[in-house]
C-alpha cells in the first residue's frame, strides 16, 4: 500500500486544496474525460470540497458508454450463432442492446465468457479449432494496442477462427467535437493519463491553441487529481492554455512509440459513432485492410445492423457535460444499475454508477 498511501495523503491533499480556494477568484467549468477520474472523485468527496465556484463535469471517457448501441447488437447477434465463442471483457456483458444484453444471451444458450486479456481469447480459439472466437474489443488508445496485438498474434500463428468485434474510440476528436458544440461549458480538461501514456502530447498541443483551454495529464488517486485541478486552474486564472503534464511518474510526453507502431499496423483510423452523441469524424480505430479477415463485422457480415437510441436515456447529455446524472428524471428510479436504461448506470467507469453508488444529489 505504500505507494497508494502516498497518493491519499490527507496532509497533502489539504495543503493543494487549500492553494485550490487561494488561487480561484471566479467560476470555472471543468470535464474530467477519464470515466476512472469520474469515481475517483466521486469517491473521494473531491467534488464536495472545492470552491463553490468550479463545476466538475463529466465527459465521454467510459468506452464502455460510448460504445453505440448498434454495436452490442452487433455484438448479440454474432454471439447467438451455435459455432461461436464469444468473448469479452466483464464490463460489457450488462451493457443494454436494443433488447437484451450479453449475459441474457448467455443465459438463453449463447457461448459468452468473460476474459482478461484477448490474449486468453486468442488461447481460446487454438484450442477450439472447431469454433469461431471473437473478441470484443472495446476501449479508447489505452486498450488498443493489446488488441492489436491479439489480431497480431492469431495472425502470425494462422489462426483462421480468431477475429475482433472492433469498438474503439479516440480521446482527442471527442475533446475537439466538445468545444466546437455551441452548447459547450467545457473551458478546461483533465487528460486521461492512460492514454497520453500510449499517445503522448502530439495529438493535445492543437486542442489547446485552438480552443484556448487548458489540458492537465492526471492520474487516478486523490492527490493526482488534486493537483491536476490547481494546474487547470491556474493556467484559467491567468488567462493561460497550455497542455500540463503533472503525472510524469507514468505518462512522459513521448507517449510510446512501439506500442503506437503496433496498434497503427492492425488499425487504421476512422469515423465512429459514439452512444449517445453521434458519428465523429476520425474518431475511432477500425481494422485495416491487411486484417480484413480478423475484423467480425466482415467476417460474420453484420455492419449493417442499425438501431436508433431509446428517448428516455438522457447519457448523450451526460456524456457532453450538459446535465449531471441526477438531473435525468429516469435516474435511480426507472434507470439503476439492477435495471438500466444506458450503459453510463452499469459501467464501472460510467458516471451514472458513481452518482447511484455515492449517492450524490445536486450541489
Amino acid at each position: 500500500m505504500k505507494y497508494l498511501e502516498e497518493y491519499r495523503n490527507p496532509e497533502i491533499a489539504k495543503r493543494i486544496l487549500d492553494e485550490i480556494f487561494a488561487v480561484t477568484t471566479k467560476p470555472w467549468v471543468i470535464m474530467e474525460i477519464c470515466g476512472g477520474q469520474t469515481h475517483a472523485i466521486m469517491k473521494n468527496g473531491i467534488d464536495q470540497i472545492l470552491p463553490k465556484e468550479i463545476e466538475l463535469v463529466h465527459g465521454p471517457g467510459c468506452p464502455v458508454c460510448v460504445t453505440p448501441l448498434e454495436k452490442i447488437d452487433r455484438a448479440l447477434e454474432i454471439a447467438a450463432q451455435p459455432e461461436v465463442i464469444f468473448t469479452s471483457f466483464g464490463d460489457m456483458l450488462r451493457v443494454p442492446g436494443s433488447k437484451k444484453d450479453l449475459f441474457m444471451a448467455k443465459s438463453q444458450g449463447a457461448d459468452v465468457r468473460i476474459v482478461y486479456s484477448p490474449l486468453d481469447a486468442v488461447k481460446i480459439a487454438r484450442e477450439n479449432p472447431d469454433k469461431k472466437v471473437v473478441f470484443f474489443a472495446v476501449g479508447f488508445e489505452t486498450t488498443a494496442p493489446i488488441n492489436a496485438m491479439a489480431a497480431f498474434q492469431a495472425k502470425r500463428e494462422g489462426l483462421k477462427n480468431f477475429s475482433l468485434l472492433a469498438s474503439h474510440v479516440l480521446v482527442p476528436p471527442a475533446m475537439r467535437a466538445l468545444l466546437s458544440s455551441p452548447q459547450n461549458r467545457v473551458q478546461g480538461y483533465l487528460a486521461a493519463g492512460h492514454v497520453y501514456t500510449i499517445m503522448g502530447i502530439e495529438e493535445y498541443l492543437p486542442i489547446a491553441a485552438q480552443y484556448q483551454v487548458p489540458i492537465v495529464v492526471t492520474g487516478f488517486e486523490p492527490l493526482d487529481i488534486l493537483e491536476g485541478l490547481l494546474c487547470v486552474i491556474k493556467q484559467l486564472e491567468n488567462g493561460q492554455a497550455m497542455v500540463e503534464n503533472p503525472y510524469s511518474r507514468v505518462a512522459r510526453d513521448t507517449g510510446n512509440p512501439a506500442a503506437r507502431k503496433l496498434l497503427l499496423s492492425v488499425f487504421e483510423v476512422v469515423d465512429r459513432k459514439w452512444r449517445g452523441i453521434g458519428e465523429i469524424p476520425q474518431s475511432g480505430f477500425g481494422m485495416r485492410q491487411e486484417y480484413a479477415e480478423y475484423d467480425a463485422e466482415k467476417v460474420f457480415a453484420i455492419d449493417e445492423i442499425d438501431v436508433e437510441e431509446p428517448d428516455e436515456c438522457i447519457s448523450g447529455v451526460i456524456l457532453q457535460g450538459l446535465k449531471k446524472p441526477n438531473e435525468c428524471p429516469a435516474f435511480g428510479t426507472k434507470c439503476t444499475p439492477q435495471k438500466p436504461l444506458g450503459a453510463t448506470m452499469v459501467s464501472s467507469e460510467g458516471a451514472c454508477s458513481a452518482y447511484f453508488t455515492y449517492a450524490r444529489t445536486r450541489r
